[in-house]
């Protein structure tokens, strides 16, 4: 192992935060040690600290290539706080100075849609694509085609849930007591539930009107955060799915507020998400590899 210094910078989208590494122009941690080095940086209190780390990459296919690691090493598709963060790190660090990216995702390509202030990212818009209920695509392992609004028995107890994939996979589970619920075990059994072969995001839901919702999210190999993009867009598309919600909603959030949009393309359903993305810090630190 030797010891190698490593620039960053720290950001976070409505306190859902992440290390960002730049490796467009070589590669700063080995393919075989990602998942290793990730999880040592996301240690609160021991490294840096964050949910998770993103890489910028040079894409074959599009503008840029998008990578995110969990706060537990695995990689995931993609994240929709997490590519407001990317988008803006490569236009204010001048990666490419362009408004609009198509960005290289391992849940499909993602359009984004900056809004520029004095010469840096004020917020983002994400074309988020297109949504799946069908179970076999979650992937779910289930008798129904779709799961939407069925109960799921999760030790013992029956939760009514819709599945839903947008790139990663997400359960929406709609309530009206939502401060009560017992996340720190609710989430991670349900997320590690036999149903779900890649395991899964979870996310319960209070509505307040069909444009407004309350939400709180357990993170797929981060636990509790302060804000899930994909998972607010997930949230609304479900909450349309099932008529509770409007095409246009307001996400609460415990770190901020979302917009989402819905759209219909080719009778399948798709969402735009709005927001920002802060410029934490930027940093050097050096680590064994």
């Amino acid at each position: 192992m030797t010891l190698k210094e490593i620039q960053f910078s720290k950001m976070h989208g409505l306190g859902n935060d992440y290390v960002v590494i730049d490796e467009t122009e070589e590669e700063i941690i080995p393919e075989s040690k990602k998942n290793e080095v990730s999880a040592e940086l996301c240690r609160r209190g021991f490294s840096i600290g964050a949910d998770g780390v993103i890489f910028i990459c040079p894409s074959e296919t599009e503008d840029i290539r998008f990578r995110i690691f969990n706060s537990d090493g695995s990689e995931a598709e993609m994240c929709g706080n997490g590519i407001r963060c990317f988008s803006k790190f490569v236009y204010d660090k001048g990666i490419l100075e362009k408004e609009k990216l198509n960005v290289e995702t391992f849940g499909g390509t993602k359009i984004v849609n900056m809004t520029i202030k004095n010469g840096e990212v004020a917020s983002s818009k994400v074309d988020m694509g297109k949504s799946t209920f069908k179970t076999s695509e979650i992937p779910m392992i289930s008798e129904n085609e779709e799961f939407l609004d069925l109960e799921l028995m999760v030790k013992g107890t029956p939760y009514r849930m819709t599945t839903i994939s947008v790139g990663n996979p997400h359960a929406v589970i709609f309530t009206d007591n939502i401060d009560t619920v017992p996340l720190n075990e609710v989430g991670p059994a349900i997320e590690n539930h036999e149903a779900f072969p890649e395991r899964i995001n979870v996310h319960f839901v209070k509505i307040l009107s069909k444009n407004e919702i309350n939400m709180t999210t357990w993170e797929r190999g981060a636990g509790f955060t302060y804000a899930c993009g994909t998972g607010a867009t997930s949230c609304v598309l479900s909450g349309f799915k099932l008529g509770k919600l409007d095409n246009n909603v307001l996400v609460h959030l415990p770190g901020g507020d979302l917009r989402i949009e819905v759209y219909e393309k080719d009778n399948v359903l798709g969402a735009f998400m709005e927001g920002d993305a802060v410029l934490v810090f930027d940093g050097v630190i050096k680590i064994n590899i």
